[in-house]
Protein backbone atom coordinates (compact mmCIF):
# COMPACT_ATOMS: atom_id res chain seq x y z
CA UNK A 1 0.00 0.00 0.00
CA UNK A 2 1.67 3.56 -1.02
CA UNK A 3 1.04 4.92 2.17
CA UNK A 4 3.94 7.23 2.32
CA UNK A 5 2.66 8.68 -0.69
CA UNK A 6 -0.20 9.74 0.57
CA UNK A 7 1.38 11.07 3.45
CA UNK A 8 3.92 12.89 1.47
CA UNK A 9 1.20 14.36 -0.51
CA UNK A 10 -0.75 15.43 2.48
CA UNK A 11 1.86 17.63 3.74
CA UNK A 12 2.99 18.94 0.60
CA UNK A 13 -0.79 19.95 0.48
CA UNK A 14 -0.92 21.40 3.98
CA UNK A 15 2.41 23.24 3.70
CA UNK A 16 1.48 24.83 0.74
CA UNK A 17 -1.83 26.47 1.54
CA UNK A 18 -3.16 28.59 4.10
CA UNK A 19 -6.78 29.54 4.70
CA UNK A 20 -8.83 31.48 2.06
CA UNK A 21 -9.25 35.43 2.99
CA UNK A 22 -10.67 38.47 0.97
CA UNK A 23 -7.04 39.30 0.58
CA UNK A 24 -6.35 36.56 -1.78
CA UNK A 25 -5.94 36.75 -4.83
CA UNK A 26 -8.11 35.65 -7.67
CA UNK A 27 -7.65 32.94 -9.74
CA UNK A 28 -8.57 32.67 -13.01
CA UNK A 29 -9.63 29.01 -14.33
CA UNK A 30 -9.99 29.87 -18.38
CA UNK A 31 -11.18 27.21 -20.66
CA UNK A 32 -12.28 26.62 -24.31
CA UNK A 33 -15.08 24.19 -23.41
CA UNK A 34 -17.01 24.31 -20.20
CA UNK A 35 -19.64 21.98 -19.08
CA UNK A 36 -21.89 23.85 -16.20
CA UNK A 37 -23.10 20.55 -14.60
CA UNK A 38 -26.79 21.52 -15.38
CA UNK A 39 -26.58 20.62 -18.84
CA UNK A 40 -24.77 23.70 -20.48
CA UNK A 41 -22.12 24.22 -22.49
CA UNK A 42 -19.96 27.63 -22.11
CA UNK A 43 -17.35 28.51 -24.45
CA UNK A 44 -14.27 30.76 -24.43
CA UNK A 45 -14.57 32.13 -20.86
CA UNK A 46 -12.08 32.56 -17.73
CA UNK A 47 -13.51 31.30 -14.29
CA UNK A 48 -12.72 33.81 -11.93
CA UNK A 49 -12.42 31.97 -7.90
CA UNK A 50 -11.31 34.23 -4.85
CA UNK A 51 -10.51 31.54 -1.99
CA UNK A 52 -13.23 28.40 -2.02
CA UNK A 53 -15.81 30.20 -4.08
CA UNK A 54 -16.28 30.93 -7.80
CA UNK A 55 -17.12 35.07 -8.14
CA UNK A 56 -17.71 35.51 -12.17
CA UNK A 57 -17.24 34.53 -15.51
CA UNK A 58 -14.58 36.62 -17.08
CA UNK A 59 -14.22 36.26 -20.58
CA UNK A 60 -11.24 38.77 -20.67
CA UNK A 61 -9.48 38.24 -17.29
CA UNK A 62 -5.88 37.13 -17.66
CA UNK A 63 -6.06 33.34 -16.92
CA UNK A 64 -4.25 31.89 -13.95
CA UNK A 65 -4.31 28.54 -15.41
CA UNK A 66 -5.54 28.33 -19.09
CA UNK A 67 -6.71 24.87 -19.67
CA UNK A 68 -8.31 25.86 -22.93
CA UNK A 69 -7.25 22.55 -24.69
CA UNK A 70 -9.19 20.66 -22.10
CA UNK A 71 -12.82 20.00 -20.86
CA UNK A 72 -14.08 21.45 -17.39
CA UNK A 73 -16.46 20.77 -15.34
CA UNK A 74 -18.14 20.65 -11.56
CA UNK A 75 -16.01 18.17 -9.38
CA UNK A 76 -18.01 14.59 -9.64
CA UNK A 77 -20.12 13.78 -6.83
CA UNK A 78 -20.41 10.12 -5.97
CA UNK A 79 -22.99 9.14 -4.06
CA UNK A 80 -22.75 5.74 -2.86
CA UNK A 81 -19.36 4.60 -1.73
CA UNK A 82 -17.46 2.75 0.96
CA UNK A 83 -14.15 4.44 1.83
CA UNK A 84 -13.11 2.15 4.66
CA UNK A 85 -13.18 -0.99 2.32
CA UNK A 86 -10.10 -2.15 0.71
CA UNK A 87 -7.98 -5.23 0.43
CA UNK A 88 -4.96 -6.30 2.85
CA UNK A 89 -1.67 -7.22 2.37
CA UNK A 90 -2.30 -10.59 1.48
CA UNK A 91 -4.71 -9.08 -1.52
CA UNK A 92 -7.49 -10.45 -0.19
CA UNK A 93 -10.93 -8.30 1.20
CA UNK A 94 -9.67 -7.07 4.71
CA UNK A 95 -11.86 -7.08 7.86
CA UNK A 96 -11.74 -4.91 10.72
CA UNK A 97 -11.48 -7.97 12.72
CA UNK A 98 -7.67 -8.76 11.02
CA UNK A 99 -6.37 -5.24 11.61
CA UNK A 100 -5.67 -2.29 13.86
CA UNK A 101 -7.98 0.68 13.84
CA UNK A 102 -5.01 2.51 12.66
CA UNK A 103 -4.08 0.38 9.91
CA UNK A 104 -8.02 0.72 8.64
CA UNK A 105 -7.95 4.39 9.15
CA UNK A 106 -4.32 4.45 6.80
CA UNK A 107 -6.26 2.75 3.84
CA UNK A 108 -9.35 4.72 4.01
CA UNK A 109 -7.51 7.83 3.65
CA UNK A 110 -5.63 6.48 0.88
CA UNK A 111 -9.43 5.68 -0.89
CA UNK A 112 -10.16 8.73 0.01
CA UNK A 113 -7.13 10.51 -1.99
CA UNK A 114 -7.57 8.31 -5.00
CA UNK A 115 -11.35 8.98 -5.15
CA UNK A 116 -10.16 12.54 -5.15
CA UNK A 117 -7.54 12.29 -8.06
CA UNK A 118 -9.99 10.37 -10.23
CA UNK A 119 -12.38 13.28 -10.40
CA UNK A 120 -14.92 13.22 -7.16
CA UNK A 121 -15.04 16.19 -5.07
CA UNK A 122 -17.98 14.95 -2.95
CA UNK A 123 -18.53 11.40 -1.78
CA UNK A 124 -21.47 10.11 0.35
CA UNK A 125 -19.85 7.25 2.44
CA UNK A 126 -22.63 4.49 3.39
CA UNK A 127 -20.81 3.71 5.84
CA UNK A 128 -18.93 3.34 9.18
CA UNK A 129 -17.83 4.58 12.04
CA UNK A 130 -14.56 5.35 10.67
CA UNK A 131 -15.93 7.59 7.92
CA UNK A 132 -16.61 10.23 10.66
CA UNK A 133 -13.07 10.94 11.78
CA UNK A 134 -11.58 10.91 7.96
CA UNK A 135 -14.56 13.39 6.91
CA UNK A 136 -13.65 15.44 9.39
CA UNK A 137 -10.24 15.72 9.40
CA UNK A 138 -10.42 16.35 5.47
CA UNK A 139 -12.66 19.39 6.25
CA UNK A 140 -10.19 20.47 8.82
CA UNK A 141 -7.58 20.12 5.94
CA UNK A 142 -5.11 18.16 7.49
CA UNK A 143 -5.91 15.45 5.44
CA UNK A 144 -6.97 15.80 1.44
CA UNK A 145 -9.59 14.08 0.03
CA UNK A 146 -12.80 14.79 -1.14
CA UNK A 147 -16.00 16.81 0.98
CA UNK A 148 -17.27 13.10 2.99
CA UNK A 149 -20.95 12.90 3.68
CA UNK A 150 -21.72 9.32 5.66
CA UNK A 151 -24.03 7.44 7.49
CA UNK A 152 -21.74 6.10 10.05
CA UNK A 153 -23.20 2.58 9.87
CA UNK A 154 -26.46 1.01 8.38
CA UNK A 155 -30.06 -0.42 9.84
CA UNK A 156 -31.46 -3.78 8.49
CA UNK A 157 -33.64 -6.55 9.78
CA UNK A 158 -31.46 -7.18 12.57
CA UNK A 159 -31.49 -3.86 14.13
CA UNK A 160 -34.65 -4.87 15.93
CA UNK A 161 -38.34 -4.05 16.59
CA UNK A 162 -39.30 -0.62 15.05
CA UNK A 163 -38.96 1.23 18.73
CA UNK A 164 -35.06 -0.23 18.69
CA UNK A 165 -34.57 1.59 15.34
CA UNK A 166 -36.03 5.04 16.15
CA UNK A 167 -33.48 4.97 19.17
CA UNK A 168 -30.61 3.66 17.00
CA UNK A 169 -31.32 6.47 14.02
CA UNK A 170 -31.15 8.84 16.95
CA UNK A 171 -27.74 7.15 18.14
CA UNK A 172 -26.39 8.01 14.43
CA UNK A 173 -27.50 11.07 14.17
CA UNK A 174 -26.80 12.08 17.40
CA UNK A 175 -23.00 10.42 16.60
CA UNK A 176 -23.01 12.47 13.62
CA UNK A 177 -24.89 11.20 10.97
CA UNK A 178 -25.53 12.87 7.39
CA UNK A 179 -27.57 10.81 6.45
CA UNK A 180 -29.52 7.14 7.66
CA UNK A 181 -28.32 4.17 5.35
CA UNK A 182 -31.59 1.39 5.18
CA UNK A 183 -30.77 -2.43 3.97
CA UNK A 184 -34.57 -3.27 2.82
CA UNK A 185 -33.61 -5.91 0.96
CA UNK A 186 -30.84 -8.58 0.96
CA UNK A 187 -27.83 -8.66 -0.97
CA UNK A 188 -28.30 -9.46 -4.66
CA UNK A 189 -25.34 -12.58 -3.49
CA UNK A 190 -28.68 -13.87 -1.97
CA UNK A 191 -31.72 -12.91 -4.29
CA UNK A 192 -32.57 -9.48 -3.21
CA UNK A 193 -35.68 -9.92 -1.74
CA UNK A 194 -37.52 -8.00 1.02
CA UNK A 195 -35.72 -8.27 4.94
CA UNK A 196 -37.61 -6.12 6.67
CA UNK A 197 -40.63 -5.91 7.60
CA UNK A 198 -42.88 -2.59 6.31
CA UNK A 199 -43.23 -1.84 9.83
CA UNK A 200 -39.45 -1.36 10.32
CA UNK A 201 -38.94 0.48 6.69
CA UNK A 202 -41.57 2.92 8.01
CA UNK A 203 -39.89 3.42 11.76
CA UNK A 204 -36.36 4.07 9.57
CA UNK A 205 -37.72 6.21 7.28
CA UNK A 206 -39.89 8.46 9.36
CA UNK A 207 -37.75 8.98 12.17
CA UNK A 208 -35.04 10.08 10.10
CA UNK A 209 -36.86 12.34 8.56
CA UNK A 210 -38.16 13.60 11.42
CA UNK A 211 -34.71 14.31 12.70
CA UNK A 212 -34.19 16.18 9.38
CA UNK A 213 -32.11 13.52 7.66
CA UNK A 214 -32.34 11.67 4.29
CA UNK A 215 -32.75 7.72 4.06
CA UNK A 216 -31.41 6.15 1.27
CA UNK A 217 -32.23 2.38 0.75
CA UNK A 218 -30.71 -0.47 -0.68
CA UNK A 219 -33.40 -2.23 -2.36
CA UNK A 220 -32.96 -4.49 -5.01
CA UNK A 221 -36.77 -6.07 -5.53
CA UNK A 222 -40.18 -4.39 -5.54
CA UNK A 223 -41.80 -5.15 -2.76
CA UNK A 224 -39.05 -3.38 -0.18
CA UNK A 225 -38.01 -0.63 -2.57
CA UNK A 226 -42.24 -0.12 -2.84
CA UNK A 227 -42.39 -0.12 1.13
CA UNK A 228 -39.44 2.14 1.32
CA UNK A 229 -41.11 5.02 -0.90
CA UNK A 230 -44.30 4.92 0.35
CA UNK A 231 -42.50 5.48 4.44
CA UNK A 232 -41.17 8.39 2.95
CA UNK A 233 -37.50 7.76 1.73
CA UNK A 234 -35.11 9.97 -0.45
CA UNK A 235 -33.12 7.16 -2.50
CA UNK A 236 -33.76 4.32 -3.61
CA UNK A 237 -29.85 2.21 -4.45
CA UNK A 238 -29.11 -0.72 -6.93
CA UNK A 239 -33.24 -1.17 -7.97
CA UNK A 240 -32.09 -4.29 -9.96
CA UNK A 241 -35.49 -5.56 -9.95
CA UNK A 242 -37.61 -2.94 -9.85
CA UNK A 243 -41.00 -3.40 -11.48
CA UNK A 244 -42.26 -0.36 -14.03
CA UNK A 245 -45.10 0.55 -10.92
CA UNK A 246 -42.48 1.12 -8.77
CA UNK A 247 -40.27 3.41 -10.96
CA UNK A 248 -43.81 5.13 -11.54
CA UNK A 249 -43.78 5.59 -8.22
CA UNK A 250 -40.43 6.79 -7.70
CA UNK A 251 -41.15 9.52 -10.65
CA UNK A 252 -44.49 10.97 -8.84
CA UNK A 253 -42.89 11.22 -5.50
CA UNK A 254 -39.64 12.75 -6.59
CA UNK A 255 -37.58 10.06 -5.42
CA UNK A 256 -34.16 9.52 -6.67
CA UNK A 257 -32.55 6.27 -8.32
CA UNK A 258 -29.43 5.04 -7.98
CA UNK A 259 -28.62 2.20 -10.04
CA UNK A 260 -25.27 0.51 -9.66
CA UNK A 261 -22.82 -1.21 -12.22
CA UNK A 262 -19.27 -0.26 -11.36
CA UNK A 263 -19.83 -2.65 -8.36
CA UNK A 264 -20.81 -5.69 -9.84
CA UNK A 265 -17.50 -5.59 -12.59
CA UNK A 266 -15.45 -4.61 -10.07
CA UNK A 267 -16.90 -8.08 -7.83
CA UNK A 268 -16.37 -10.06 -11.20
CA UNK A 269 -12.94 -8.65 -12.12
CA UNK A 270 -11.33 -9.08 -8.50
CA UNK A 271 -13.16 -12.32 -7.51
CA UNK A 272 -10.28 -14.47 -6.10
CA UNK A 273 -10.11 -11.23 -3.61
CA UNK A 274 -13.65 -12.03 -2.36
CA UNK A 275 -14.52 -15.45 -2.97
CA UNK A 276 -14.82 -17.81 -0.06
CA UNK A 277 -16.15 -15.13 2.24
CA UNK A 278 -19.88 -14.71 3.31
CA UNK A 279 -21.70 -14.69 0.42
CA UNK A 280 -19.26 -14.11 -2.05
CA UNK A 281 -19.61 -18.18 -3.12
CA UNK A 282 -19.93 -19.58 -6.35
CA UNK A 283 -23.64 -18.84 -6.44
CA UNK A 284 -23.39 -15.29 -5.32
CA UNK A 285 -20.97 -14.75 -8.22
CA UNK A 286 -23.39 -16.26 -10.63
CA UNK A 287 -26.01 -13.89 -8.99
CA UNK A 288 -23.91 -10.59 -9.72
CA UNK A 289 -23.23 -12.10 -13.18
CA UNK A 290 -26.62 -12.37 -14.08
CA UNK A 291 -27.14 -8.90 -12.61
CA UNK A 292 -25.81 -6.72 -15.20
CA UNK A 293 -27.81 -7.02 -18.04
CA UNK A 294 -30.79 -6.41 -15.30
CA UNK A 295 -29.53 -2.98 -14.00
CA UNK A 296 -29.44 -2.03 -17.58
CA UNK A 297 -32.40 -2.81 -18.21
CA UNK A 298 -33.51 -0.96 -15.20
CA UNK A 299 -31.58 2.09 -15.99
CA UNK A 300 -33.45 2.08 -19.56
CA UNK A 301 -36.70 1.85 -18.00
CA UNK A 302 -35.78 4.36 -15.17
CA UNK A 303 -34.60 6.81 -18.33
CA UNK A 304 -38.29 6.25 -19.86
CA UNK A 305 -40.43 6.77 -16.54
CA UNK A 306 -38.47 10.15 -16.21
CA UNK A 307 -37.30 8.90 -12.73
CA UNK A 308 -34.83 10.96 -11.19
CA UNK A 309 -31.02 9.19 -11.85
CA UNK A 310 -27.87 10.18 -9.77
CA UNK A 311 -24.65 8.68 -9.81
CA UNK A 312 -23.51 6.48 -7.38
CA UNK A 313 -20.81 3.12 -7.65
CA UNK A 314 -21.02 1.61 -4.22
CA UNK A 315 -17.49 1.55 -4.38
CA UNK A 316 -16.10 -1.06 -2.63
CA UNK A 317 -12.10 -2.73 -2.24
CA UNK A 318 -11.05 -2.41 -5.48
CA UNK A 319 -12.78 0.07 -6.93
CA UNK A 320 -11.57 3.46 -5.54
CA UNK A 321 -10.13 6.01 -7.94
CA UNK A 322 -11.55 4.04 -10.43
CA UNK A 323 -15.13 5.68 -9.89
CA UNK A 324 -15.68 7.06 -13.31
CA UNK A 325 -15.92 4.00 -15.13
CA UNK A 326 -19.61 4.24 -13.96
CA UNK A 327 -19.60 6.75 -16.15
CA UNK A 328 -18.86 4.62 -19.44
CA UNK A 329 -20.97 1.54 -18.17
CA UNK A 330 -24.15 4.01 -17.76
CA UNK A 331 -23.50 5.40 -21.35
CA UNK A 332 -22.15 2.02 -23.41
CA UNK A 333 -24.95 -0.46 -21.49
CA UNK A 334 -26.95 1.59 -20.11
CA UNK A 335 -28.10 3.83 -23.08
CA UNK A 336 -28.10 6.98 -20.86
CA UNK A 337 -26.77 9.99 -22.59
CA UNK A 338 -23.61 11.54 -22.10
CA UNK A 339 -24.80 14.92 -20.95
CA UNK A 340 -27.32 13.54 -18.99
CA UNK A 341 -25.04 11.18 -17.35
CA UNK A 342 -22.41 13.68 -16.21
CA UNK A 343 -25.21 16.05 -14.80
CA UNK A 344 -26.09 13.16 -12.80
CA UNK A 345 -22.62 13.17 -11.14
CA UNK A 346 -23.25 16.99 -10.61
CA UNK A 347 -26.14 18.80 -10.13
CA UNK A 348 -28.97 15.76 -9.86
CA UNK A 349 -26.70 14.47 -7.04
CA UNK A 350 -25.64 17.60 -5.70
CA UNK A 351 -30.02 18.03 -5.79
CA UNK A 352 -30.06 14.81 -3.87
CA UNK A 353 -27.67 14.86 -1.16
CA UNK A 354 -29.58 18.85 -0.63
CA UNK A 355 -26.40 20.95 -1.55
CA UNK A 356 -27.16 22.12 -4.67
CA UNK A 357 -27.10 25.52 -3.39
CA UNK A 358 -22.71 24.67 -3.05
CA UNK A 359 -22.05 22.30 -4.84
CA UNK A 360 -22.84 20.57 -8.28
CA UNK A 361 -22.37 23.35 -10.86
CA UNK A 362 -20.41 26.13 -12.12
CA UNK A 363 -22.00 29.66 -11.28
CA UNK A 364 -21.33 32.87 -9.09
CA UNK A 365 -21.27 31.92 -5.74
CA UNK A 366 -21.01 28.11 -5.87
CA UNK A 367 -17.94 26.47 -4.52
CA UNK A 368 -14.61 26.26 -6.50
CA UNK A 369 -15.01 22.92 -6.83
CA UNK A 370 -13.43 21.92 -10.56
CA UNK A 371 -11.94 19.20 -12.84
CA UNK A 372 -10.70 18.99 -16.18
CA UNK A 373 -10.34 15.72 -18.45
CA UNK A 374 -8.57 15.22 -21.63
CA UNK A 375 -10.90 15.12 -24.59
CA UNK A 376 -14.33 15.66 -23.92
CA UNK A 377 -17.04 13.30 -22.50
CA UNK A 378 -19.60 14.48 -24.65
CA UNK A 379 -17.73 13.05 -27.64
CA UNK A 380 -16.12 10.03 -26.37
CA UNK A 381 -17.57 9.06 -23.03
CA UNK A 382 -13.90 7.35 -21.69
CA UNK A 383 -12.47 10.65 -21.58
CA UNK A 384 -13.69 10.48 -18.17
CA UNK A 385 -10.67 8.06 -17.57
CA UNK A 386 -8.29 10.69 -17.57
CA UNK A 387 -8.85 13.60 -15.52
CA UNK A 388 -6.14 15.67 -15.46
CA UNK A 389 -6.74 18.58 -13.46
CA UNK A 390 -8.24 18.57 -9.74
CA UNK A 391 -9.32 21.57 -7.43
CA UNK A 392 -11.69 21.47 -4.11
CA UNK A 393 -12.39 24.55 -2.22
CA UNK A 394 -10.65 26.38 -4.81
CA UNK A 395 -7.36 24.62 -3.59
CA UNK A 396 -5.46 22.41 -6.83
CA UNK A 397 -5.07 19.19 -5.45
CA UNK A 398 -3.46 17.70 -9.09
CA UNK A 399 -2.74 19.32 -12.20
CA UNK A 400 -0.79 17.73 -15.31
CA UNK A 401 -1.91 19.21 -17.87
CA UNK A 402 0.52 19.85 -20.61
CA UNK A 403 0.90 23.66 -21.40
CA UNK A 404 -0.95 24.80 -18.57
CA UNK A 405 0.33 27.84 -16.71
Amino acid sequence: MPLLRLVLASWLIILSVRPASAADPSIVIRGSTILDGKGHVLRNTGIVIQGAQIQKFDATARPTYDLGRLTIMPGWIDTHVHLDWHFGSDGRLASAKGESPQQTALYAAENAWATLMGGFTTVQSVGAMIDRDLRDAIARGVLPGPHVLSSLGQVNENSGEPSRIRELIKKLIGDGADVVKVFATKSIRDGGAQSMSDAQIRAACEEATRLGRRVVVHAHASDGAKASILAGCSTIEHGTMLSDEVLDLMAERGVYFDPNFLVLHNYLENRPAYLGIGNYNDEGFAYMEKALPLVADVLKRAIAHKVKIVFGTDAVAGAHGRNAEEFIYRVRDGGQAPMEALTSATSLAAESLRLADRIGSIAPGMQADLIATDGNPLDDITAVRRVVFVMKDGKIYKNTAVGSN
